[in-house]
Order: C-alpha cells, then sequence, then structure tokens
C-alpha cells in the first residue's frame, strides 16, 4: 500500500482558501437540499424542522442531554430500548449549546449538526486534496454532499459529527500528527461505536510506521542512522496510539459496569435494540426475502446492486493503493454497517461515514471537463435533494 507521506501541510489560513471552492459547493448542495425539505414538508402539512431535529434517534439524543442515562422504553414483545446504545459526545454539545445560549437541546443539536458538516466536508476534500490533488477533493466533498441520503448531514444526528473527526483524525494521520489523530479518535469513539474504524486506523498507520523505521536498511544490510528528532516523533506516535482507543474504551467499560453487567455490557444493550453483528446473516435474509414476491423484487435487485457497487468501489480504492489507513478505516465502517443483523433501512445511513469510497469517482470525476462533471454532480444533487425530502416525509426513520 501507499507509504504515508508527511510532507508539510499548508496553513490554516491557505487550507481554507484551498477548501473554499469545496465548501461552498457543500454548502449550496445542503442549502438545495433544506429548501426542498421545508417545501416538500409544506405541501404535506408537516414541520420540516421537527423532522431535523425532534424525530428517531434526534429524539434520544435530547433525552440523554436533558435526563442522562437510564432512560429506556419496553416493547410489548419483551424488547429494551435504552439510551445507553448512544455515545455521549453530541449529547454533551447539545448541553452545553443549550447551556450558554437560549437554545433548546434539540435546536443545539441541529446547530452542533450544521457546523459539524462542513467541518466533515473541509476534511473529506483534506484527505482527498492531499491523495489525489486540489480537483479531486472537491469533486469528493461534492460527491458526499449528493448522496441520497445526504439529508441527515443536516439533522440532530451524530453522522455529521463523527464523519468530521474521523476524517480530520485520518488526514492528522496522513500528515504525521500522530497526538492530534489520537486525540480525535479518542472523540470519534465517544461519538459512535463505528470509533472502532478510526482506532484501527490509527494504530494500523502507526504500527506501519514502527515497523518501516525498526526495518530501515542500508544497501550493505547495516541499519540506517535515526533520523533527527525520531524519538519525538516515536514518542507522539506511541501517545497517539494511547489516546485513540479511550473514547471507545472507556465509555463501553462505563456502560459495563453502570448496567452490572461487565465489560460487554454494552453487547446487552445493543441485543435490546435486537441490534448485533451476524456477519451479514440478517441483512442477507432480508435481501432474499424481497425475491418472493413481485414488486418487492425490484427491491431486491437495488440492493443486490447497492452491496455489489460498494463492494466494487472498495476493491477498486484497494487497486488504486490508496493509503492504508483509509482503506482500513473503510472496509471497517463498511462491514459494521452491512453485518449489522437489525434496522436495514438505516445502513445507507450508516455507511455515510465511509467517504473514501467515494474517492475513486471523486478520481474520475476530476479528470472529466468541468462542465461535464458540474452537470453531473449537479443532476445529482436535485436528485437527491428530492428524495431526501421524500424519504424523511415517510413513516420509518432514516
Amino acid at each position: 500500500m501507499t507509504v504515508l507521506e508527511t510532507r508539510a501541510a499548508p496553513s490554516r489560513a491557505g487550507a481554507l482558501r484551498r477548501a473554499a471552492p469545496a465548501l461552498a459547493g457543500y454548502a449550496a448542495v445542503r442549502a438545495l437540499g433544506l429548501l426542498a425539505l421545508f417545501l416538500w414538508s409544506a405541501a404535506r402539512d408537516k414541520n420540516a424542522y421537527t423532522l431535523l431535529t425532534a424525530r428517531w434517534d434526534a429524539l434520544w439524543y435530547v433525552r440523554v442531554a436533558e435526563l442522562g442515562y437510564g432512560y429506556e422504553v419496553r416493547l410489548a414483545n419483551g424488547d429494551v430500548h435504552s439510551n445507553l446504545a448512544f455515545f455521549p459526545l453530541l449529547p454533551w454539545l447539545e448541553r452545553l449549546v443549550a447551556a450558554v445560549s437560549p437554545l433548546s437541546y434539540a435546536d443545539g443539536g441541529f446547530l452542533v449538526s450544521l457546523c459539524a458538516s462542513l467541518a466533515a466536508a473541509w476534511g473529506v476534500f483534506a484527505v482527498a486534496d492531499h491523495v489525489y490533488g486540489r480537483r479531486a477533493g472537491v469533486c469528493a466533498v461534492l460527491l458526499w454532499a449528493v448522496l441520497p441520503v445526504g439529508i441527515v448531514q443536516s439533522m440532530a444526528y451524530s453522522e455529521s459529527l463523527f464523519t468530521a473527526l474521523a476524517a480530520w483524525s485520518l488526514y492528522a494521520v496522513l500528515t504525521g500528527r500522530w497526538v492530534t489523530a489520537g486525540a480525535l479518535a479518542l472523540s470519534a469513539g465517544l461519538t459512535r461505536p463505528v470509533g472502532l474504524a478510526v482506532v484501527a486506523a490509527v494504530w494500523v498507520a502507526a504500527v506501519a510506521s514502527f515497523v518501516r523505521d525498526g526495518g530501515a536498511a542500508q544497501p550493505d544490510g547495516a541499519r540506517s542512522a535515526p533520523r533527527a528528532g525520531a524519538p519525538a516523533t516515536r514518542g507522539r506516535r506511541f501517545l497517539g496510539m494511547l489516546l485513540a482507543p479511550l473514547g471507545t474504551a472507556g465509555y463501553v467499560l462505563w456502560v459495563g459496569h453502570h448496567t452490572g453487567r461487565g465489560p460487554l455490557g454494552y453487547l446487552d444493550v445493543q441485543a435490546g435494540w435486537r441490534n448485533g453483528f451476524d456477519g451479514g446473516y440478517a441483512f442477507g435474509r432480508f435481501v432474499a426475502d424481497k425475491f418472493t414476491s413481485f414488486p418487492s423484487a425490484l427491491a431486491g435487485v437495488g440492493l443486490v446492486l447497492g452491496v455489489a457497487s460498494v463492494v466494487w468501489l472498495y476493491v477498486t480504492g484497494v487497486r488504486q493503493r490508496q493509503p492504508l489507513p483509509l482503506l482500513v478505516y473503510t472496509g471497517l465502517v463498511t462491514a459494521l454497517a452491512l453485518c449489522a443483523s437489525s434496522y436495514f433501512g438505516s445502513k445507507p445511513r450508516l455507511l455515510m461515514p465511509a467517504f473514501p469510497l467515494l474517492l475513486p469517482l471523486a478520481l474520475a470525476l476530476a479528470k472529466t471537463p468541468t462542465r461535464r462533471s458540474a452537470a453531473v454532480l449537479g443532476a445529482v444533487g436535485v436528485a437527491s435533494a428530492v428524495y431526501g425530502a421524500f424519504w424523511l416525509n415517510g413513516s420509518g426513520p432514516p
């Protein structure tokens, strides 16, 4: 795989100027999506802001911010839905916004999501720009913006916050900022269970760097002389590795202690939601059941094509020799999303943080004439806005 590069990154002001076209395009796409949602909702006598801030998972985050942990709902079939399933960083930020402003917890979640989505777009650009150049970076951001489920980036959900932390952690790894990478991985681990993927990316990259440092040799077989500052770099790398898992491990262990069920207590909480990791067996059965009747078979074909596309994009990323931490991160996010045993309708949303899957498409678009790529992205952006409005006005959770 591609060796990590540690070339100097641009200054913050220079980096912002470099990312400005991508961020402007991203903001335009998100504004279009919100406009479509508000118009569609008004036509159906629904409140678009309520759809964004006070339904489904957003309600659970608000309850954590307002009441703390311990709230649960017992269903008629015996399932127990506990708010311990939701990681704490977003509720903490909602509580902080409410404490320093007149905004409600739900308003705070919406504000955090809006700010985090811009930070995530910048992080996606930074990673893609570092690997493939500025034009590919702009295309990657716009592709992430026009995802069919892109409206979730504007909801009081944790996807935007997590993607921002993950993208900047990966960028820190790619540029050799190990302590920053570890601290951001820690924060990502306090945001969603899939924070494990960020931890794994940091650890794999760090171990690979240690191996390269220890195995470098001169042509005659003698080890190369230590580089200036190498001990300090190794120390920062080791510190980054120590920091990275503390968020995920800390919350999971706290849940186990809080419930009295030991280190695996969080898995019991997830089981109460009928959620777990079964290698994709339940999802496979769900897809297969679609082919037992018509027209549900059409949905089955769409699901098969969707999964095949995700696999193809990942394999293409491997063939294009994406940096190892990106491949590790993307592989784990994808596996955890596709192989979860429940909430099949939410899988597109769960895949949204796997933004490196879009890099092969971004690279292809970057090589096409500007007018053609703009036309393609514009058309997809309009379709995404309409679909997002339709999706959120439906009955099921995203």
